[in-house]
């Protein structure tokens, strides 16, 4: 298996799952070369540390009559009720719509089968990059992009799902829409030029040590990919949400997550440039303040 340094890794997306009992570190993401054509699957890259890793190693290939074909997209792992859920994004072949499902593996690196009956989002949305998000009662939802393809203005929902993770516990609630957030500006499109654009993706809840709940998100500034925080003001899933004046990133990156190394440091990873082929896995430190906020270490990136 080869050992590649983070240059050397096509990726989009990038969730990493830092695994105690192997000391390991397991990044997953959108790995097809072509991410916006037909889909061949996700792969995973191992590592001891965050500069170099093992693979890639396949986690999941589709068997023949799989719901979708093309644009395989963001998946993202998480250990729960002792096997390990993938929540990834598919084109659905009967309606040609994005949707978020839920796929299942005993191992961390799979191989990882449909668990859902096709995607979880409402069928009649186009609807992408769910992740999973356990409140403080047990409960699971899942935070996902309603696309702005459809509606213009970009949305972010929160749907709670059974405790199966299989389907759908109650209707999507939105929590705020793409044009809230100060930092962004609208998204000019050819292929929607008369619309007022507003790009959503990539959600991602976490709690600072303190138990501020945060979510990352991605959206555009004049055309460049950006990176910007909201923060619940009660603390839950369901906000309200306070969205930051300025992103915390904006070179061109974005649809991050946080994880903490093994040595107890709170780590951003994001994918820049946001061009296909040329989209890396970067690693940034971030610095959490006594008030709650976070920002990213400085003379980073």
């Amino acid at each position: 298996m080869e050992r590649l340094s983070n240059r050397e890794i096509q990726i989009r997306d990038p969730f990493v799952v830092p695994d105690l009992a192997s000391g390991r570190y397991y990044m997953f993401g959108s790995t097809d070369a072509n991410i916006w054509g037909p889909g061949t699957g996700f792969d995973a890259y191992v590592g001891d540390d965050l500069d170099t890793w093992e693979g890639p190693y396949p986690v999941f290939r589709p068997e023949p009559g799989f719901y979708a074909e093309r644009n395989f997209w963001a998946p993202e792992v998480y250990a729960y009720d002792g096997r390990y859920y993938m929540f990834a994004t598919f084109r659905r072949r009967d309606n040609d719509r994005l949707g978020t499902a839920v796929l299942a593996a005993d191992e961390l690196l799979g191989p990882y089968t449909p668990h859902s009956d096709g995607p979880v989002t409402p069928e009649g949305w186009s609807s992408l990059d769910g992740s999973l998000h356990i409140d403080e009662q047990g409960e699971p939802w899942m935070v996902f992009c309603h696309e702005w393809q459809q509606v213009a203005d970009g949305e972010i929902c929160a749907m709670r799902l059974t405790a199966d993770l299989k389907q759908a516990a109650a209707e999507p609630q939105l929590l705020f829409r793409a044009s809230e957030a100060p930092w962004t500006t609208p998204f000019h499109s050819e292929r929607y030029p008369d619309q007022d654009n507003y790009v959503t993706d990539g959600p991602y809840l976490f709690r600072t040590s303190g138990g501020t709940l945060h979510m990352l998100w991605a959206g555009f500034i004049d055309n460049r990919y950006a990176l910007g925080l909201a923060t619940s003001e009660s603390g839950q899933v369901i906000g309200p949400w306070r969205q930051s004046e300025s992103p915390l990133y904006s070179n061109d990156g974005g649809h991050g997550m946080v994880f903490r190394t093994f040595a107890g440091e709170l780590m951003l990873t994001i994918h820049t440039p946001n061009r296909t082929p040329n989209e890396r896995p970067i690693f940034l430190r971030l610095t959490e303040a006594a008030d709650g906020s976070i920002v990213v270490e400085e003379g980073q990136g």
